[in-house]
């Protein structure tokens, strides 16, 4: 696994080092966009829509659109000096119960292990946790972001989630058309909790899969087993540079011949330069 940072946790006077893994992995089907005449992959350029021109990087700033049209620029040194400082440190705050979080609070999941002689403390923290019943709640920069972030104990690992901040929650009187209050039948009711408890089971996640995935793979390899119209190849991109190289070298061949000889050059070679020859004359005949 490809370590995507390390630092060290902290808990009061107590330093774990550790090492990040992310957790999951992107299981989804990427297709591309396709230009179906010649099966080239589409490309997208960064264009200004106003001057009708491609643009460089060189030209291109941050802004934030503060009103309709209207923007506020940002160079990169400014964004720079306001970025939260990179301690390399999850600092854990508070010790929760992992039920009093509410699941729409967390994000992306990585793992955590001892880094050079951390173990110990690594165990530590593990056991403790896993004992307790509780687990941390964190602060973290990551790429320049700063993050809150939940530490448990997930089997002999410790797993930390980073998490949404408070006012990044949309607020539920933001959803339309929520009942002010559950108006149901009491028969209803019932007979909705028996199917529930019919339907209880203890969850076993292996059983559940991507149908979608599954079945798009299967298509995917259905096209090219078939090898029929659906299959394209990609015309090789050309080697421009090797054309600029050839280019480059008939022009200098071309400079070489067209420059004049230089009699500098001539005189100071290991040969002695010839004596020009007078011109011949012309014999005239005298009339007798």
């Amino acid at each position: 696994m490809h370590t995507v940072w390390k630092g060290a946790i902290s808990f009061g006077l107590v330093h774990v080092p550790v090492k990040m893994f992310t957790a999951t992995e992107d299981k989804d089907v990427h297709l591309r966009y396709i230009h179906k005449p010649c099966g080239t992959p589409i490309s997208y350029t960064r264009s200004c829509p106003h001057c009708q021109k491609e643009t460089e990087w060189e030209e291109i700033s941050r802004g934030y659109e503060y009103e309709k049209g209207r923007f506020v620029l940002f160079e990169g040194e400014e964004l720079d000096a306001i970025k939260p400082e990179n301690t390399r440190t999850i600092q854990i705050l508070d010790f929760v119960d992992l039920t009093e979080i509410d699941p729409l609070y967390f994000q992306k999941a990585y793992y955590l292990s001892p880094d050079q002689a951390g173990a110990g403390a690594y165990s530590l923290l593990l056991e403790a946790m896993r004992q307790s019943g509780k687990i941390g709640i964190a602060k973290i920069a990551i790429r320049s972001k700063s993050s809150l972030a939940a530490i448990r104990a997930v089997e002999n690992c410790i797993c930390m989630e980073t998490m949404h901040y408070p006012d990044e929650i949309r607020s539920l009187q933001l959803v339309p058309n929520l009942p002010a209050q559950t108006n149901v039948n009491d028969r209803e009711l019932t007979m909705a909790k028996m199917l529930i408890e019919q339907l209880s089971t203890p969850f076993e996640p292996e059983k559940y899969t991507d149908d979608y995935r599954v079945a798009l793979l299967e298509a995917i390899q259905r096209k090219v087993t078939g090898q029929g119209a659906d299959v394209v190849t990609a015309p090789a991109a050309e080697r421009t540079n090797v054309i600029d190289l050839m280019a480059a070298l008939q022009a200098s061949l071309e400079a070489v011949k067209a420059a004049p000889p230089d009699p500098a050059a001539a005189a100071g070679g290991t040969r002695t330069a010839k004596k020009p020859r007078a011109p011949r004359t012309r014999k005239t005949e005298t009339a007798p």
